[in-house]
C-alpha cells in the first residue's frame, strides 16, 4: 500500500498547517487496525489537507494516489475508508470551485489518473463505500462523457436503496456538466422516468436531479414533494452521502428547490403528522421562511398559532417563539400564547427553556401587559432561559435562528409597563452581585427613561462605588432632570481625571443642563485629535453649545467608516444647523438601502435624517419604495432580523412624514 510513499519529497509540500512533513505518518495510521485511532487519522488529514477549503494545496495531488489506496483497501477499518472518502469528496468539488490561482497545478492531471479508479469503488461490496464514491463522482468537475458511463452501469447493478438515491443525484449532477447529445439525453431520460418510480425517496431524488435544468419542476411536482418528505420512508436520507440528514435535513434539501415568498411547500409541511420531527421541522421551514419574506405571515399565522397546543414541548415552544418573532402581526393570536404562561415544559437544550418564557417574550413582542407577572418573576428568579446577554445570529438563507433574546433585551423594549416593572428592577439593583447583571439593569432603566425616576435613590449608592458608577451614570442620564440629586456626585466623578470621566461629565448635564463639565471633559479627549466617535452623540445632545467643534465634525462627516461619518454629520446638524454636509454625509450611507441592503448603521441614519426634516427629501426620495419591497430588511438571523425590519420600516415613515 505505500510504495513510493517515502519518495515523495513531503518537506518541500505544504498544506493548511505549513509542511507536509507528517502527512506519511497520518497516512500510515489511517490503516492502523485500531478503528478509533484510525479515524482520528483520517479526521487529521482531512483538516491539514482541506481544512475549511478555498484552495487545493500542493500537498493534495501528492497524497491523491494513497488515498485512493486506502480507500480501496478491505482491511482499513470502513469509518476510516469513509472518512478518506469525504476528504477526496470535498478537495474533488473544491477543486471545480476555486480560481486557477488556488488551484495546485499538479491536481487536475492526477486527478484524471485517479478517475478510473475512482469508478472502480462503484463496484465495492461495502454499499456504504458506493455511496460514497457515487457521491464523490457528483460533485467532482470531471465532464459528463467520463463518469457518467460508469454511474448508468451502477445504477443497472445497485440494489442498496440508500446507494441508488445517491447515484440519482449523481447522475443529475454530472449531466449538467455534459454537452447535449444521445448520452445526455439517455440520462435525462431515466431521471424523468424515475420521476414516477414506485418508492417515494427515488422520486424525489429524481425531481431534485432534474431542478437544474428545470427550474420549474419543483413547483409543478410539489405534491410529489410533501408526499415524499412526509413518508415514513424519508428516514432512508440518513443513510446516504449526498444528503446524510434526516427529516429536518431533508425538509431544508428540499425547501431549497423553491425561490421567492412562495409558502406552498411548508404550508405542506404544516398540515398535521403523527411524527413529532415532521412537525418540529415544519415550523424550522416555517421559520426560515418568514425571516426572509413579510407576505408569508398571512398565510402561515393560523398554522402557527394551531400548534400553540401541541402535544410535544419542542413544537409548542417554537410555535410560541415564531409568534414572538411576528411580534405586532401576531396579536390576535395574543390570547392563545397567554395559555401557556404556566407551561413549565423545558426544551432538551443546554438552557432548558421553557414553553412559559416563550409565551412571556411573546406577549412582550406584542405589547401585552399579560408579560409583566412573569417578566417580573424572570427578573427576581435565580433562573431563567433567556440569554445572558446580547447576540447576533448569521443569516443563513432558510434558516431561523431559534433563540430566545436577553431579559435586558425584552425589558428594554417595554417602557409602557415601567411602573410596574420597575420594583422588582430597583430589588436588583440592591439585590444582585453580577456585574454584568446590574449593568443590564442600568440598560434598561436608561431605555426607559424618565418613567424610571423611582430607582434614583438606588443609582445614588450605586454612583459611589468605583465599580458600578459608570453603568448608574448612564441609567442617571436615561433619567434626566429626575435625576438632580446626582449632581454633585457626577460632577466630582468627571473631574477627578479617571477612566471615563465623560460620561459623568455627560450624565451630569442630562441630571442638571449644566454644559461647562461635559465641554471641559470632552474638549480634553477633542484637543488629542479627533474626537473619538463614542463622544459625538454627546456633542449632538449638547447642540448649540458645542457649535466650536464645527470644523473638525465636518472632516469627520467625509470619514470612511459609516459610523463615524453619520454621527458627525448628526452632530454637525445639532450643533450648528447644517444641512449642506450632514445631509449627503448621512444619505451616502443609506444608499444600499434602496436596492434592499440592510447594515445597522442605517437605522440611526434614517432616523436623523427624519429628525432634519425638509432638508432631506432627496433621501426620501431615493428611499421612497423600499417599504413596498416583501423581503425582510435585515443584517442579523434570529428574532432580531424581524425587530430590524420593523424598526427600520418604522424609520422610514418617520423620515417620509417629516419631508411630506
Amino acid at each position: 500500500m505505500w510504495e513510493g510513499l517515502d519518495a515523495v519529497d513531503w518537506v518541500t509540500l505544504s498544506h493548511n498547517y505549513g509542511s507536509a512533513e507528517d502527512v506519511p505518518e497520518l497516512l500510515r495510521r489511517c490503516a492502523e487496525p485500531d478503528p478509533d485511532d484510525a479515524v482520528d487519522a483520517a479526521f487529521e488529514l482531512l483538516n491539514r489537507l482541506f481544512h475549511q477549503g478555498g484552495w487545493i494545496c500542493s500537498a493534495a495531488p501528492a497524497a491523491l494516489p494513497f488515498l485512493l489506496r486506502l480507500a480501496e483497501s478491505p482491511t482499513v477499518p470502513l469509518p476510516s475508508r469513509r472518512e478518506v472518502l469525504e476528504l477526496l469528496w470535498r478537495l474533488a468539488a473544491e477543486a471545480g470551485r476555486v480560481a486557477e490561482r488556488f488551484l495546485e497545478p499538479g491536481w487536475q492531471p492526477a486527478w484524471e489518473h485517479a478517475l478510473p479508479r475512482v469508478f472502480l469503488l462503484l463496484t465495492d461490496p461495502v454499499p456504504e463505500i458506493r455511496r460514497d464514491a457515487a457521491h464523490l463522482l457528483g460533485v467532482c468537475d470531471s465532464p459528463g462523457e467520463l463518469v457518467l458511463p460508469a454511474l448508468m452501469r451502477c445504477w443497472q447493478a445497485e440494489t442498496d436503496p440508500a446507494a441508488r438515491l445517491d447515484v440519482v443525484l449523481a447522475l443529475g449532477r454530472a449531466v449538467n456538466r455534459q454537452p447535449a447529445g444521445p448520452q445526455a439525453t439517455e440520462v435525462m431520460e431515466l431521471l424523468r422516468g424515475l420521476l414516477d418510480a414506485p418508492e417515494a425517496q427515488t422520486r424525489l431524488a429524481a425531481v431534485h436531479a432534474l431542478a437544474a435544468a428545470a427550474p420549474h419542476l419543483p413547483v409543478q411536482r410539489v405534491d410529489l414533494l410533501l408526499e415524499a418528505v412526509r413518508d415514513p420512508s424519508v428516514e432512508l436520507w440518513r443513510h446516504t452521502s449526498s444528503v446524510d440528514a434526516g427529516v429536518q435535513g431533508v425538509h431544508n434539501w428540499t425547501a431549497a428547490l423553491f425561490t421567492g415568498p412562495s409558502p406552498v411547500f411548508t404550508l405542506g409541511l404544516l398540515k398535521d403528522h403523527p411524527d413529532v420531527d415532521q412537525r418540529v421541522g415544519a415550523l424550522a421551514q416555517a421559520g426560515g421562511l418568514l425571516a426572509q419574506w413579510r407576505s408569508v405571515s398571512v398565510d402561515l399565522l393560523p398554522f402557527l398559532a394551531a400548534r400553540l397546543g401541541d402535544p410535544a414541548t419542542e413544537v409548542r415552544f417554537r410555535a410560541a417563539e415564531l409568534l414572538a418573532c411576528l411580534g405586532p402581526a401576531a396579536v390576535a393570536h395574543a390570547d392563545k400564547v397567554a395559555v401557556l404562561l404556566d407551561d413549565t415544559a423545558a426544551r432538551d437544550t443546554r438552557k432548558r427553556q421553557t414553553v412559559s418564557e416563550a409565551a412571556v417574550w411573546a406577549l412582550a413582542r406584542m405589547d401585552d401587559p399579560r408579560c409583566v407577572s412573569g417578566l417580573i418573576e424572570l427578573t427576581r428568579g435565580s433562573r431563567s432561559g433567556f440569554a445572558t446577554g446580547s447576540a447576533a445570529y448569521p443569516i443563513t438563507t432558510g434558516l431561523h435562528h431559534v433563540v430566545l433574546p436577553s431579559l435586558t433585551e425584552v425589558l428594554t423594549c417595554l417602557p409602557d409597563y415601567a411602573e410596574l416593572l420597575l420594583p422588582a428592577i430597583v430589588e436588583q439593583l440592591d439585590a444582585v452581585t453580577d456585574d454584568h447583571a446590574l449593568k443590564g439593569m442600568c440598560r434598561v432603566i436608561e431605555a426607559w427613561g424618565a418613567v424610571a425616576k423611582a430607582a434614583v435613590p438606588q443609582l445614588l449608592g450605586l454612583l459611589e462605588d468605583d465599580r458600578t458608577w459608570a453603568a448608574a451614570a448612564n441609567a442617571l442620564a436615561g433619567i434626566g432632570t429626575a435625576g438632580y440629586g446626582a449632581r454633585d456626585l457626577l460632577s466630582a466623578r468627571s473631574s477627578s481625571g479617571e477612566a471615563g470621566a465623560e460620561v459623568a461629565a455627560w450624565a451630569c448635564w442630562k441630571v442638571s443642563g449644566e454644559p461647562e463639565p461635559v465641554l471641559e471633559a470632552l474638549g480634553h479627549a477633542a484637543a488629542q485629535g479627533s474626537i473619538p466617535r463614542p463622544f459625538l452623540r454627546m456633542l449632538a445632545d449638547l447642540g448649540p453649545y458645542a457649535a466650536h467643534y464645527a470644523d473638525q465634525l465636518r472632516v469627520m462627516a467625509a470619514d470612511s467608516e459609516p459610523w463615524t461619518r453619520i454621527e458627525a454629520a448628526h452632530a454637525l446638524w445639532a450643533t450648528t444647523g447644517d444641512t449642506e454636509t450632514s445631509v449627503p454625509a448621512m444619505t451616502s450611507v443609506v444608499r444600499g438601502l434602496a436596492k434592499g441592503t440592510y447594515l445597522p448603521v442605517m437605522l440611526p441614519a434614517v432616523r436623523y435624517l427624519a429628525q432634519i426634516g425638509h432638508a432631506t427629501r432627496p433621501a426620501a426620495q431615493l428611499l421612497r419604495a423600499v417599504p413596498t419591497r416583501d423581503q425582510r430588511l435585515r443584517s442579523n438571523g434570529g428574532w432580531r432580523g424581524f425587530t430590524q425590519d420593523e424598526a427600520i420600516r418604522a424609520a422610514l415613515e418617520e423620515l417620509f412624514a417629516a419631508c411630506d
